[in-house]
């Protein structure tokens, strides 16, 4: 096909390198799969249940763009529960196909062309892609190791021009595993009302937090409700990948016509899906507890493991289910390091240049795996490298 036929919008935007490593390492026989971010547990029963009995029941058909009203109330109930955001059900909560969908909706219904949108680097691809298929045009600002992996407030500041219309926030964070602490949330807030500007804070990860480290919604600050769009997932936290149900709330404005653009996108989203996130919600969080627990006993066995390695360094991840060793010592691009030990040790990990500039100089390695096969990996890591110094 010749490339003009396709729209130009669609040609600027780069296949993420985490799907070119998944593709390739999907190809590969004995490859311990460490690069896909998903967790490795199986959905819990009562959840699969409940879809279940709403199949055998018929509720198999459209629902409002929205999203079922049941669902919606229980969202609401969560949020002002353990977010403290106070969300009305039928005005400012849309139920979406994933929340990667709750971000395209986000950003394609308030960037109009030629909007600067500011998106934390190193991050996940999807909200550049997003913004550059919205005609607006994406600048990065840097996430600090030294900070925990969060932002300079001074640094942002800097980059507000009259164009700035959102400033994207993911906390806990993919790749880094950082959490950004509520003074450095209060201060992101201050900006944003000062300024005018918008925020999009992308929380999937909030319930997969250690050490005692907590998770603050920014739209629960003071002057915040009406600026921020908060978009979250069933995807993490119940282990519902493959379910592809999110969410988003959102000033009634903003939510009505993120619902509207659903129309056109999805139709809506599944129903069955639907009725298995309502169980999500209301249901026996045990297995959330379970989850997490696992997640703490692979940590510390993933970042035990990496120290001993030569040439890697890493602080522990606060939070997600991601390490992110530091591996500038070993005079390796990324890229290249993450080639080396794919088609030499099998282990799939992710080049932290695939999540922007700044992450060159890291890897990504998921430990939402067995605490076998993370053992195995780090061996095979171990062995790869101890070949290449021979």
């Amino acid at each position: 096909m010749d490339v003009d036929r396709v729209a130009a919008r669609v040609r600027g935007v780069e296949l993420s390198g985490i799907r070119v490593i998944f593709d390739m390492a999907a190809k590969m026989p004995d490859v311990i799969r460490l690069e896909a971010g998903e967790p490795d547990f199986k959905t819990p029963q009562h959840i699969c249940e409940a879809a279940q009995k709403a199949m055998k029941e018929g509720r198999t058909r459209y629902t409002t763009s929205r999203g079922i009203p049941e669902l919606r109330a229980a969202i609401a109930s969560k949020a002002k529960k353990e977010n403290n955001i106070d969300a009305d059900p039928d005005e400012e909560i849309v139920v979406t196909a994933g929340g990667s969908c709750a971000v395209y909706l986000a950003i394609n219904t308030v960037v109009e062309e030629g909007d600067e949108v500011l998106i934390p680097d190193p991050t996940w691809p999807h909200y550049e892609a997003c913004v550059k298929l919205a005609g607006g045009r994406p600048l990065t600002y840097p996430l600090k190791e030294e900070l925990g992996f969060s932002f300079d407030i001074d640094e942002i500041k800097k980059m507000i021009t009259d164009r700035t219309k959102m400033i994207v926030v993911a906390t806990p964070s993919n790749p880094t595993g950082g959490v950004i602490p509520l003074k450095d949330l209060k201060a992101l807030a201050d900006v944003a009302i000062n300024h005018d500007i918008l925020i999009l804070s992308d929380e999937v990860y909030e319930k997969i937090v250690y050490d005692g480290e907590k998770h603050y919604s920014i739209a629960s600050l003071s002057g915040m409700k009406d600026r921020c769009i908060t978009v979250n997932s069933f995807s993490k936290t119940y282990a519902m990948t493959g379910w592809r149900l999110g969410y988003a709330i959102a000033p009634k404005d903003i939510a009505t016509n993120m619902a509207k653009l659903n129309l056109f996108v999805n139709s809506c989203p599944s129903s069955v899906s639907q009725e298995a996130g309502l169980a999500a919600l209301t249901g026996p969080q045990d297995d959330v507890v379970m989850m997490l627990n696992e997640y703490s006993k692979r940590r510390r066995v993933i970042v035990d493991g990496l120290s001993r390695i030569e040439g890697f360094t890493i602080n522990p991840p606060k939070g997600a289910f991601y390490a992110f060793p530091k591996i500038s010592k070993l005079n390796y691009s990324s890229w290249d390091l993450c080639m080396l030990l794919l088609k030499e040790g099998r282990v799939a990990t992710v080049p932290g240049s695939a999540f922007g500039a700044c992450g060159e100089g890291y890897i990504r390695i998921s430990y939402a795996n067995s605490v076998e096969k993370i053992k195995e990996a780090i061996s095979r890591i171990e062995e790869t490298l101890s070949k290449i110094r021979r």
